[in-house]
């Protein structure tokens, strides 16, 4: 109760310098009283939504869109504090000072300047209409972003080896089957040899998944679909009226993800074998470090492979490879991993920036990183979770080209 105390006190705070920078620039009072109306409804759906029918920390589309709408107004109040606050200490500095150097008994305090406001909003417009923007169009805004990785020990039959990742579904999230099936139809133009799934299939509950299963069954590789489990495909942020409600759940996913042609490695291995030269695929289940669900077992999902054996893990989380995977004596030539969804904000102009807040609680939060010899790619997620959109950090499809040899300089 007292987290919606405060909530709706910082709302109100911020609802206010964003009606005092209005009513400097406008005298229309049609407009004060839009900004009020557009202030009560999204405050009013989003504590409707998340206040009543709780089920535990689970995210419904509506409640998605009632937490996208609030993020919105609130950054746009936000980028408003710094220019008006600051406007106020100056205008009380400059109030006390015409008190004390006139000695006059009342206390005046000038009235706002136009011209700040008008600043204030115009930088605000920025981030009101970027995350309006990443709901409306920027989460189904699909890129293919293609690497090529060379590595002197790979099989020689395997120079030229093409590998599509997708990662974080979050089926439950989707709200569009014709995009959803444009995607589709993107991943398997991509032509790879196989398609590997590192995790998060729903958001929550099998269930999310069967609207969808038949369109993501027509995905398509030569040598196989895999998939292994993320943190939010166990149900754990669910609350469920019992264990055994909580692990059919998971059952029923194993069983969906299975009717779609996906292999589910569960702290397992397969071989991708190919002119009599063999490929090493491990996948472990969830390994999280902060908090996240700790199942991974990456000794015994390698317990059936050589440590010569060229490898690419499976590992949904990238803080495995971080704390247990590059230091393995077993040399992991490649991982691929997803969750961070870069945040689903941030900046990237190739070559020159890369950013989202995603990097303050990550290491490494998208794209290709190496240590030691071993690679990890970053998915940045094919769906969205929370906030309903992306803005900067596009949905994306990643093909990786294996190559035999060192790179040319």
């Amino acid at each position: 109760m007292i987290r919606w105390i405060l909530f709706v006190i910082s709302f109100i705070i911020l609802t206010l310098y964003g009606f005092q920078a209005i009513r400097t620039v406008t005298k229309q009072t049609w407009i004060y009283y839009l900004f009020i109306a557009i202030a009560l409804i999204v405050v009013g759906n989003f504590i409707i939504q998340f206040a009543l029918g709780n089920e535990g920390r689970v995210l419904t589309v509506h409640k998605s869109y009632a937490f996208g709408l609030l993020l919105s107004f609130m950054a746009f109040n936000l980028v408003l504090i710094p220019f008006l606050f600051g406007e106020d200490i100056i205008r009380g500095l400059i109030g006390l000072y015409e008190k004390v150097t006139t000695k006059s008994d009342g206390f005046y305090i000038p009235s706002r300047r136009k011209f700040v406001s008008q600043i204030a909003l115009g930088l605000a417009a920025i981030p009101f209409s970027s995350l309006l923007y990443g709901m409306y169009r920027g989460k189904y805004n699909f890129r293919v972003l293609n690497y090529t990785l060379h590595f002197e020990d790979l099989p020689e039959a395997f120079d030229g080896y093409r590998i599509t990742q997708i990662s974080d579904i979050h089926s439950g999230s989707f709200d569009n089957k014709e995009k959803i099936e444009y995607a589709i139809d993107l991943i398997n133009k991509q032509q790879s040899d196989v398609l590997l799934f590192t995790g998060d299939m729903v958001n929550n509950k099998a269930s999310e998944m069967l609207p969808w299963k038949d369109t993501f069954g027509r995905l398509k590789a030569k040598d196989g679909k895999f998939s292994v489990l993320g943190n939010h495909d166990y149900g754990d942020y669910v609350d469920w009226n019992s264990p055994e409600e909580k692990h059919q759940n998971l059952e029923d996913l194993k069983q969906i993800q299975k009717d779609m042609g996906f292999d589910l490695l569960l702290n397992e291995s397969r071989f991708l074998e190919k002119d009599k030269q063999r490929i090493a695929l491990i996948g472990v289940e969830n390994w999280g470090k902060g908090g996240f669900i700790k199942v991974g077992d990456l000794t015994k999902a390698s317990e059936n492979i050589n440590a010569d054996d060229f490898k690419i893990l499976m590992s949904h989380d990238p803080s495995h490879w971080e704390e247990k995977v590059i230091n393995d004596p077993y040399h992991y030539h490649l991982t691929l991993s997803g969750h961070t969804h870069g945040m689903q904000f941030g900046i990237e102009i190739p070559g020159w920036i890369k950013w989202s807040p995603s990097k303050w609680r990550y290491k490494h939060w998208a794209g290709i990183y190496t240590e030691l010899g071993q690679y990890i790619n970053v998915n940045r997620g094919f769906g969205y979770l929370g906030y309903p959109g992306r803005v900067g950090i596009w949905p994306e499809v990643t093909v990786i080209e294996l190559k035999k040899g060192s790179k040319s300089v």
